[in-house]
């Protein structure tokens, strides 16, 4: 199943969202440290609702712990600077998408050893970027589509009244 990587996360919201959007999927969830609040923060867990017990959280004291840890893994980077589109990309079931923090993206660093595997979403020339919990939201469900959703309901039925 896929991952979703949060590297220095710092609004809290977002990654509440975002810790919804997995528990929801199936998706695992990896916080690399520092964090930009505690994870009991209210307004983490208000954005999660009551899904905190399904999730799959995973939490890396750096980014170099992480990266050792996703050694051998099919990575993926979000940045505004990559050339290719998250849809161009055939994922491997075990993917991990990483996202970098809210006000700054990933390390450029980063970015040159891995622009290979770097993906963006198409958004207007003169905007810096999309919300964080909505870039998560469009790679992954792409990465899902492409997978025909695994094992997601894929219908709903109306309730009688």
């Amino acid at each position: 199943m896929f991952s979703i990587v949060l590297v220095e996360p710092e609004i809290p919201q977002n990654t509440g969202n975002i810790s919804r959007t997995c528990a929801c999927t199936g998706a695992a969830l990896h916080l690399v440290k520092p964090l930009g609040f505690v994870l009991d923060d209210a307004k983490l867990k208000r954005a999660g609702l009551d899904y905190w017990s399904e999730l799959d959280l995973h939490i890396h004291e750096s980014l170099a712990d992480f990266l050792d840890y996703a050694k051998n893994k099919p990575l993926f980077f979000a940045s505004t600077k990559a050339e290719k589109t998250y849809d161009a990309i055939a994922y491997p079931d075990d993917a991990f998408f990483v996202f970098g923090k809210e006000t700054k993206g990933l390390p450029e660093s980063l970015l040159k050893d891995n622009y290979a595997s770097a993906v963006r979403i198409p958004m207007r020339t003169d905007l810096r970027s999309l919300n964080l919990s909505n870039s998560v939201a469009i790679i992954l469900y792409e990465a899902l589509r492409q997978k025909s959703f695994f094992d997601l309901k894929l219908s709903g039925e109306l309730t009688q009244f």
